[in-house]
């Protein structure tokens, strides 16, 4: 059976666009592969955090994969401050990655052009660390949006480089991009996209947003005046978002939903729009809110801990002995 992983940094709360551009294809690849799924918690230390915020996230983050339908007996959820393994890989493959590499990052060289001071080391060389993260269990495939195909690009030339360098030491992993909503636009202004990290939440429908909340963030999206609802990203990023929305949720193709909609009035499509989120919502909210008051997070992170450490531990043994730091 191939191999699948994939991570979510958990440095706030996670929304709708996390969940169709990630958590809905976790759950729908795991009967299929074998799944590798991580909180990526490391990465979230990148940039100064709140400790107390940061630990509630860590624990809604577990709750939200298991009521989107991640199973602990059909895929391996883990910490990845658990696996010690991934900080020590991602030092020596910092030792592999050239500084050119790092500077042509996209976050870093948005950082750097908005005249970002006072970055850490950790947050130039968090490629590496990510590199680390796949390659540490041989994975085929990772599942991640467009703005992420650059760092397993980075990881497929790190692999490459080690494998010509010491012989067969990684599989070279292949991205793999939704065709309909690998990328959520923020419903405020479509020309960026929707994230877990903004100060204003108006364009974002977090997964634990209230039915009523969410509803009324999808009435007062961002459109324009064509009266049309047509998908074209270019002259109706909005429009073009919220059918993307609809598509996604329903599991149907762009196309599909834009004939639904070719007669309705901007209004109307809100409303079918608001209504398929409200439902997916009320469903994940209601198993959420059975899942935290279990014991259940710290049995599949206990599980998840022991199984993905297996492997991590043999992978960096065999590295270790191959670069001949180990005796």
């Amino acid at each position: 059976m191939k191999k699948m992983i994939s991570g979510i940094k958990p440095t706030g709360e996670l929304h709708i666009g996390n969940y169709i551009g990630a958590l809905r294809n976790f759950v729908k690849y795991q009967d299929d592969y074998d799944m590798y799924v991580f909180i990526a918690n490391l990465h979230t230390i990148t940039v100064p955090q709140d400790p107390i915020e940061i630990n509630k996230y860590l624990k809604d983050a577990i709750a939200l994969y298991l009521a989107c339908g991640l199973d602990k007996d059909r895929s391996t959820i883990f910490l990845q401050s658990d696996v010690l393994e991934h900080a020590n890989l991602g030092f020596i493959l910092a030792c592999h990655t050239y500084e050119g590499e790092l500077d042509r990052m996209t976050q870093y060289k948005d950082k750097k052009a908005k005249g970002a001071e006072g970055l850490s080391a950790g947050f130039y060389t968090y490629p590496s660390l990510m590199a680390a993260d796949i390659l540490m269990y041989d994975a085929d495939f990772v599942p991640v949006g467009d703005d992420q195909k650059q760092h397993v690009e980075l990881t497929r030339d790190l692999a490459q480089r080690m494998n010509n360098r010491y012989g067969d030491l990684f599989t070279v992993p292949e991205p793999l991009i939704s065709e309909v909503g690998a990328r959520i636009m923020d419903l405020q202004d479509p020309s960026r996209k929707m994230s877990k990290s903004d100060q204003s939440d108006k364009g974002c429908i977090y997964l634990l947003d209230s039915p009523k909340k969410a509803a009324k963030k999808i009435m007062s999206a961002q459109t324009d005046s064509l009266d049309q609802v047509k998908y074209d990203p270019e002259n109706q990023a909005g429009i073009s978002n919220l059918l993307t929305i609809y598509a996604a949720i329903k599991n149907i193709s762009l196309k599909e939903a834009e004939a639904l909609f070719t007669d309705y009035r901007y209004g109307d499509f809100k409303k079918a729009v608001a209504e398929v989120v409200v439902e997916l919502l009320e469903t994940i909210q209601g198993r959420y809110n059975e899942i935290i008051e279990t014991d259940i997070i710290a049995e599949t992170l206990n599980e998840g801990k022991i199984k993905a450490q297996k492997l991590a531990s043999a992978k960096l043994n065999k590295l270790n002995k191959t670069l001949g730091i180990q005796i």
